[in-house]
């Protein structure tokens, strides 16, 4: 059974790995304002950046679909971990060696089965590279070198080979602790008459790195004429490979997509390394699959969908080629980047591009050429007899679809313009209509279906909650939310600012449901007073405090969210602890009036009367000090 790691080496490792380091190794950040950077969210799809980090306080937030959590939380919903298994991965970051409890620590035993996965590519990746130098691999040096890649380039890449015998790497991995069943789940190993066997075998190696650079698979290169295989072999689907959601090099280029808002989409990985040596270092390919909508969301998150970003393309000029850059085209609106295709005159690939003409011509090749609906139009209008009215006619009914499908109006207009040009169709604004009509039909069709359904509106003052969150759909109109909204925003951001004060405020102070649930962790966390002392330690205790996800999630982006006033001191903090108090001081008045009517009507025992009469006394005595006198007062 795996052991527990100690609660001392966990809160290291949330303290010696900032969160917005680890968030910057799948999306682009930009700075928010207050201190807090933003991005598109990882976990859906969204047109303008909602996900915020707080580097200061650990924690991200998104204000689209309510995803937040400290840097642990991030590492376990965009990897897909266990806690342990993400608190070991960032251990592994900071150099932080982890102590587990229940029995000290076993590393084949007690390692998350991703983490062990990982750990078996790393070593086997150390293997193929070291025998890629042995006698045996000359085969695969030449092939390198025959496509202008030296020792260099396959050390930059981390390309090594496979030995032809059966279970050289089994063996290898065996020895370093590694199991059976995990050298089969990894797709490392597979089964065998005897036993496991190596997968691969007498090949060039590819490591195949996730965004976060950890080798989750292998591209393997068929080098002899007796290997009955496919040319290209890749690790098979497995929990920690799914070929639809990685590309090939974006361990090397995420940073210059994100500084350039561009990246260049190739077909394999030697066109990576071309185009990477040749300078163009926004490379990237598939592995194996067609470019699909999981690749469009990895690549969107980088891209950062600014005005200026851009996707190029660079497929074979040949059939297949053709009908891959019509494959891309069909998710080509999910992109807010302008998308191009770049083919070579003669055909030839980046890789044979480069030996032939050498770099300055793959570097040219991937400036923007041909944008990619022009080119999958033009691919659809070759296909008919433009001398003939019936041609034209059958050639505007294929292709004005698909320009019918460009979301941009302004965009889809010019385009039309365009495509009535290619036919020869004088009427310019006959295609402009007919392309028009196609839209409109296409955006009812998809409005229609089972309208939501809608709930009885609460009676009274209560929130209603969002659709999948516990959190209220606030009513910002509403002063009386927005004020305690505000106040616990104060209380997890700046506790120095409310600290003792809001220490003394009670749950039935926040009216909002969830508010008061904030609160009560605050509350259960060691309140606004053990902020002050240890304000990181703080916010992961109130989450932890929280009773369920929902209000765990509304503490995380209450802790994000930006404060309200841009000069936050102890003023504004003193005006919403009055507003909050003096709203509770006056429901309370309304209570005890209506208490004090209901016993003085019914002739009521006047020892009771006179203690409802004086404490209303008192309570409209504070109400009037808090007005008067404001934080003071309290």
């Amino acid at each position: 059974m795996a052991g527990r790691i100690n609660d001392e080496d966990v809160k290291a490792v949330r303290d010696a790995v900032p969160i917005d380091a680890v968030v910057s190794e799948y999306l682009q950040l930009r700075n928010a304002g207050g201190g807090n950077l933003k991005g598109l969210c990882p976990f859906h799809d969204e047109k303008s950046p909602s996900f915020q980090v707080s580097p200061s306080k650990g924690l991200f937030h998104c204000f689209g679909c309510q995803e937040g959590g400290d840097t642990l939380t991030f590492v376990m919903k965009v990897d897909h971990l266990t806690f342990s298994e993400a608190v070991e991965r960032l251990a592994g970051k900071a150099g932080i060696t982890l102590r587990y409890e229940e029995g000290g620590y076993n590393p084949s035993h007690q390692r998350g089965e991703r983490i062990r996965l990982i750990e078996a590519h790393k070593a086997a990746t150390d293997f193929y590279i070291a025998q890629l130098e042995s006698a045996e691999a000359e085969i695969g040096r030449k092939f390198l070198a025959e496509r202008g890649f030296d020792q260099a380039a396959a050390a930059h890449f981390g390309v090594g080979y496979s030995p032809a015998g059966w279970d050289h790497l089994t063996r290898f991995l065996r020895g370093k602790g590694f199991t059976d069943k995990e050298l089969i789940l990894s797709g490392l190993s597979q089964d065998g008459r005897r036993g496991p066997i190596d997968r691969f075998r007498g090949r060039l190696m590819w490591p195949i790195r996730d965004i976060g650079g950890e080798v989750v698979g292998f591209g393997a290169r068929k080098l002899r004429d007796d290997d009955n295989g496919p040319k290209y072999l890749n690790t098979p689907e497995t929990p920690v490979y799914k070929k639809s959601q990685v590309l090939y090099g974006i361990d090397l280029a995420k940073k210059d997509i994100a500084k350039a808002s561009r990246a260049v989409v190739v077909e394999g990985y030697t066109d990576v390394m071309a185009c990477h040596l040749a300078g163009v270092t926004t490379a990237i390919a598939t592995c194996g699959t067609a470019f699909g909508g999981d690749h469009i969301k990895i690549l969107r998150r980088l891209l950062m969908d600014n005005g200026s970003a851009r996707v190029i393309f660079t497929f074979d000029g040949d059939a297949a080629g053709q009908k891959a850059a019509l494959r891309a085209f069909e998710d080509d609106q999910k992109f807010a980047a302008e998308t191009y295709i770049a083919i070579a005159p003669d055909g030839m690939d980046p890789c044979d591009l480069r030996l032939a003409k050498g770099d300055e011509a793959v570097a040219d090749l991937v400036q923007p050429r041909t944008p990619l609906f022009e080119f999958a139009l033009r691919q659809i209008v070759a296909r008919y007899d433009l001398e003939t009215p019936a041609g034209r006619a059958a050639a505007l009914d294929e292709a004005a679809p698909v320009v019918a499908r460009i979301k941009n109006t302004g965009a889809q207009h010019e385009v039309a313009v365009q495509l009535a040009g290619m036919l020869g169709i004088l009427d310019t604004q006959f295609v402009v209509k007919r392309v028009a009509q196609l839209a409109r039909w296409a955006r009812e069709r998809g409005s229609k279906g089972p309208a939501p359904q809608r709930g009885v509106a609460p009676q009274g003052p209560a929130p209603v909650a969002r659709q999948g969150h516990a959190g209220p759909a606030l009513n910002l109109r509403n002063p009386v939310y927005a004020t305690e909204r505000e106040l616990l925003k104060l209380a997890l951001q700046h506790p120095d600012l409310v600290s003792p004060a809001f220490d003394a405020y009670g749950v039935d102070e926040f009216t909002a449901a969830p508010y008061a649930a904030v609160r009560q962790a605050i509350l259960d966390a060691g309140g606004a007073e053990y902020g002050t002392q240890d304000p990181q330690d703080y916010l992961v205790r109130v989450r932890d405090a929280a009773p369920d996800d929902g209000v765990r999630a509304m503490v995380t982006e209450l802790a994000v969210e930006a404060i309200m006033r841009r000069t936050v001191d102890a003023a504004y903090a003193g005006e919403q602890l009055v507003t909050v108090r003096l709203r509770a001081v006056d429901r309370r008045v309304r209570d005890v009036q209506g208490t004090f009517a209901r016993l003085a009507g019914s002739h009521g025992d006047p020892e009771q009367l006179s203690a409802v009469q004086n404490e209303l006394w008192v309570l409209q005595q504070y109400g009037r000090a808090l007005r008067e006198r404001g934080a003071a007062a309290l």
